[in-house]
């Protein structure tokens, strides 16, 4: 069945080097893994088994969301497809603890300052962005660019980065800077949005891929 005009797909991008060895990446820019790889293979398979196809494409200027948007794009034969990119939709820049794994993170500056950073919508990590500066870059992008291009009927896919899609999550689904600990996005997971003419969101549902299915999901 054809899908339906004024649709959003957004893909979170494949398992990267720096997810392999739990690092935090913020706007480092690693390539994907094997795994990776795969993981974008399945979900763009997936996607065409569920009918999809679109008029246009988002993504960030990191390698790991670019080579996840080609290998989902080859799965569906639309190579040629328009892509749009923008630091807009980069991952949040984690400042001093970009390169470093949750273990080393937490010895320095201790595992609940560190989770305060990770998880909450306010906290600024030392040399970095909070979700909410990351929200004050992506919202109005995404309000101009790609909003705009969904009401006018458009079939649009983005593939960006953990954090800077739940930043769209939490504006698109109304979440409250309370709330947003709870969401979360493994690599290559998928989440369909419709909307009605007036840009409001009229349905959501999530489609299954190789994490959800085998229950191994990689986190930011």
């Amino acid at each position: 069945m054809p899908v339906q005009a004024r649709t959003l797909v957004i893909v979170r991008h494949g398992q990267s080097l720096d997810n392999e060895r739990d690092l935090f990446s913020g706007i480092r820019d690693p390539d994907l893994t094997g795994r990776g790889v795969e993981e974008a293979e399945i979900a763009g398979r997936r996607l065409r088994e569920l009918g999809f196809s679109f008029d246009l494409a988002f993504t960030s200027e990191l390698t790991r969301a670019r080579r996840t948007m080609a290998l989902i794009l080859a799965q569906l034969g639309q190579t040629d497809l328009a892509v749009r990119r923008s630091t807009a939709l980069n991952e949040r820049d984690y400042g001093q603890l970009a390169g470093l794994n949750k273990r080393e993170s937490q010895e320095r500056w201790g595992a609940e300052q560190v989770r305060t950073w990770r998880k909450s919508f306010d906290a600024v990590p030392p040399g970095g962005e909070s979700l909410a500066m990351t929200a004050d870059r992506l919202i109005p992008y995404y309000r101009d660019e790609i909003g705009s291009q969904v009401r006018a009927g458009k079939r649009v896919l983005l593939v960006a980065h953990g954090n800077s899609l739940r930043a769209l999550i939490m504006h698109l689904d109304r979440i409250g800077a309370d709330e947003v600990a709870d969401v979360h996005l493994a690599t290559a997971e998928m989440q369909v949005y419709r909307f009605d003419e007036h840009g409001a969101v009229i349905e959501k549902r999530s489609i299954l891929g190789h994490n959800r299915e085998t229950g191994d999901g990689t986190r930011s």
